[in-house]
């Protein structure tokens, strides 16, 4: 019923672009020497193909998950607090670009740094394509720029991983026996005032099959942390199993599936210039501020025009 119904959405959108189009035709041949009314026209164009140009990129969602909430999870790599507070940088961007795009979020889920920053988080992005949108930004990520945590403030890069799962629909996509389930309750570790700290609040949820392990402590209740952390399991347990169809259909193409980290798919140069670059699809700009502060329409764009026609 879910897909139906945005079958339907999709439908009508083009339908409501059809008859826009057929009016402003109209328009334009009323238009001849009225030239108030040939600016409105112009403005109507220029609205009318913005639509179409969001709608066109929607085709480069291949994928049956793509038009579902997202599951955006970021870990700090290795290098103690520079990457830690690189992976809040990140978080940060993420929740402005959501903003903008009018998604609803919400952290399910933080392990803050050791002197600043978080050490991992787990948003959920919640509207139409999230997923689709988002996929663009799985992988590492790679900042380079002068430590503000340096006495000598000296050039440090920095790595985080992130990563995009589509929202897991319970008992639709898969279905988890309670008996493969192990919940465990602790206390609260870090931040959280006295209530977290002194009750068994948090949540470890493990996939006894495999080996899958999801904590949740940031909500007060025992119960919003279990939900939270049965969402990520299903998130991660629908991930696998994609994993795996792509893993049958490269070995059937004949395709090398690397596993891991591998390479950093975006570069954020702080010092000694500015430039953020995507090394997949040759994206780039100088204006790094506005990409932190959740600018990431561009390197969206890009990376699915680039994947138009190659997801089946």
């Amino acid at each position: 019923m879910r897909q139906l119904a945005e079958q339907r959405r999709v439908v009508q959108r083009w339908r409501e672009l059809e008859e826009k189009a057929a009016d402003i035709a109209e328009l334009i041949v009323l238009s001849e020497e009225d030239a108030p009314l040939q600016a409105e026209i112009k403005s109507e164009l220029d609205e009318l193909v913005s639509h179409i140009d969001e709608l066109e990129f929607q085709l480069a969602f291949g994928s049956e998950y793509d038009a579902r909430n997202a599951i955006l999870a970021i870990h700090a790599g290795a290098g103690g607090t520079e990457s830690q507070d690189w992976a809040e940088i990140l978080m940060r961007m993420y929740l402005r670009w959501a903003e903008r795009h009018g998604y609803k979020t919400e952290i399910l889920d933080t392990s803050p740094g050791d002197e600043a920053g978080v050490k991992s988080t787990v948003i959920a992005v919640n509207g139409e394509y999230a997923a689709g949108y988002l996929k663009s930004e799985h992988g590492v990520h790679r900042l380079v720029r002068l430590s503000p945590f340096d006495a000598d403030h000296a050039r440090h890069t920095s790595f985080a991983l992130v990563e995009v799962l589509p929202e897991a629909e319970a008992d639709v996509d898969l279905n988890i026996p309670p008996d493969d389930i192990k919940l465990d309750t602790f206390r609260s570790s870090g931040p959280g005032g006295q209530h977290m700290q002194k009750t068994s609040s948090a949540v470890r949820v493990t996939h006894l099959p495999t080996g899958l392990i999801v904590t949740c402590q940031s909500e007060r209740s025992q119960r919003m942390n279990k939900d939270f952390a049965l969402k990520i399991l299903r998130a991660r347990l629908l991930e696998l199993e994609l994993e795996k169809r792509e893993e049958e259909k490269a070995r059937l193409k004949g395709k090398r599936i690397e596993a891991g980290w591998g390479n950093q798919i975006r570069s954020y140069v702080l010092h000694p210039y500015k430039m953020v670059k995507d090394h997949r699809t040759g994206h780039e700009t100088s204006n790094a501020e506005a990409v932190l502060d959740g600018e990431l329409d561009g390197f969206i764009n890009a990376y699915l025009r680039s994947s138009m026609g190659k997801e089946e």
